[in-house]
């Protein structure tokens, strides 16, 4: 499994390159760890995720999770996973989405716990398709995509999977900006770097003030 952490200045990098970067024990294990480094970081700090080719993530591994030899059923790895989203919306340091494709399913819900999302305009979709694979929404991701986004655009991504493009995400406010496809990991580092001399003590009381009720819907269960 390929996860690297690079640094850029003051922001690291964290790059997702294992298939559709989908959540199962090993991949969120190996996140936790990138986020591990750059909460302890001293100094000046921020985040920027992203993933490789066609995929940012595609969300939970339901293959895995189905596997007879599998450790981890689903719903093992839906509560780690909504331990990171819990966790990634709290983040002490910013953290940046570099939406380089496809963004489906958890995948989509980890980038709204992001600071702020960039995603490619000409290719990739962001949806959340979890109507149409008959998995209901926990309370707590429900709770966390209506946090994100206005209640037009929650209910038309949570009761339809419709599947937004990059320039449509933006205009509905899914995303704060788009860019080429070339551009998206340099722009997301370029925004992180403005921010990345934020306290991480205040930042992070913040934070939980902010979202406290959400955090403690997804820690839930």
């Amino acid at each position: 499994m390929t996860f690297e952490l690079t640094q850029h200045d003051a922001v690291f990098l964290l790059t997702m390159d294992i298939d559709d970067n989908r959540f199962n024990p090993d991949s969120l294990a190996l996140i936790n760890d990138a986020l591990d480094t750059v909460e302890r970081h001293q100094g000046p700090a921020a985040l920027v995720t992203t993933g490789t080719g066609k995929y940012y993530s595609n969300g939970l591994d339901l293959e895995k999770a189905m596997s007879v030899d599998y450790d981890w059923g689903i719903a093992e790895i839906a509560r780690a996973t909504q331990q990171l989203l819990a966790r990634t919306l709290a983040f002490p340091r910013p953290i940046v989405a570099a939406i380089n494709g496809h963004c489906m399913a958890a995948g989509a819900m980890w980038s709204l716990a992001h600071d702020f999302r960039i995603m490619r305009a000409d290719r990739g979709f962001w949806g959340l398709p979890e109507v149409d694979i008959r998995i209901p929404f926990t309370p707590g991701m429900a709770a966390l995509i209506q946090s994100r986004l206005s209640k037009q655009a929650a209910h038309r991504a949570m009761t339809t999977a419709y599947r937004f493009g990059g320039e449509e995400a933006f205009l509905t406010g899914i995303v704060d900006a788009t860019a080429a496809e070339g551009d998206v990991v340099s722009q997301s580092i370029a925004r992180a770097q403005v921010l990345a001399g934020k306290d991480p003590v205040t930042l992070g009381e913040i934070k939980k003030v902010m979202y406290a009720p959400i955090v403690a819907a997804l820690l839930a269960g």
